[in-house]
């Protein structure tokens, strides 16, 4: 194929297909995609991830800040490990976003990231619960009393769910009808994904309407809203619109040979 000038195109390179195929739902096309030959480590920071990470490390350090400038009582490590599981569970978001299907390697190694983050972040969660369970019961406390305890167990009902689910697709596709009727699910687990990340910063912001954080800890609802409202517009606008469903893939434009013609 010849251009206006009479000199045969460029061929596209591969990383110009792979990123018109991988399109955010804001910016353009390859804003938030990891090419070939780059450290998966970059997942972290590709795009809007920067602000990502400065919300949820300026919503970890007001908790803790607040935390261990009062007397440490048992109850104390409830804020603090359900504080690393919701930084735990937003890099494993952000490291599986700007992986493509081209890079099979990043995305295997991505996946094991991704669960590995999801362990560490369900056995922080667990902690945390307990941790609430047996101040509650010391104390002989009333339970379900304020709203962030509400949103906290129906989180955890959707995220205990979703780990089940997500977990079994990768590891035992055959419960599924096979590995490639398990991939059409994955669109879902990713709905789902983002609504407990959602669900999980909700929470956090509720938490600062109860009355042991309003008389003891004191942590701001606006330094919590402003930092939760930074995660979500830095997670947000890297969701890769086709790993989503909200279009097809691209057909691979035909790449010339030397001679011009198409191959």
């Amino acid at each position: 194929m010849a251009s206006a000038t009479g000199l045969p195109q460029r061929p596209p390179t591969h990383d110009a297909i792979v990123a018109s195929e991988a399109e955010p739902l804001l910016g353009k096309p390859g804003d938030a995609i990891l090419h070939a030959g780059t450290s998966i480590m970059k997942s972290f920071a590709i795009g809007t991830a920067i602000l990502a990470q400065l919300g949820i490390i300026i919503l970890c350090a007001d908790i803790w800040a607040h935390v261990f400038s009062n007397p440490l009582i048992l109850f104390s490590g409830h804020p603090i490990a359900m504080s690393i599981a919701v930084f735990t569970l937003t890099q494993s978001v952000l490291v599986q976003q700007p992986i493509s299907s081209e890079t099979p390697q990043k995305k295997r190694l991505g996946q094991h990231i991704h669960a590995a983050l999801n362990l560490f972040a369900f056995s922080a969660i667990v902690t945390g619960v307990t941790i609430i369970e047996v101040s509650k019961f010391r104390s002989h406390g009333p339970h379900f009393h304020s709203t962030h305890a509400f949103l906290g167990a129906f989180t955890l009902l959707v995220l205990v769910a979703q780990y089940v689910v997500g977990f079994t697709m990768w590891v035992t596709p055959r419960l599924y009808g096979g590995e490639e009727r398990a991939k059409s699910f994955y669109k879902y687990h990713r709905y789902v994904g983002y609504f407990i990340l959602v669900m999980l910063l909700v929470t956090v912001g509720s938490a600062t309407e109860t009355d042991y954080v309003q008389s003891v800890l004191g942590i701001s609802i606006s330094t919590a809203a402003t930092a939760c409202a930074l995660v979500i517009i830095g997670v947000f606008p890297r969701i890769q619109k086709q790993k989503m469903g909200f279009g097809q893939s691209r057909p691979r434009r035909p790449v010339p040979d030397a001679d011009g013609t198409t191959s």
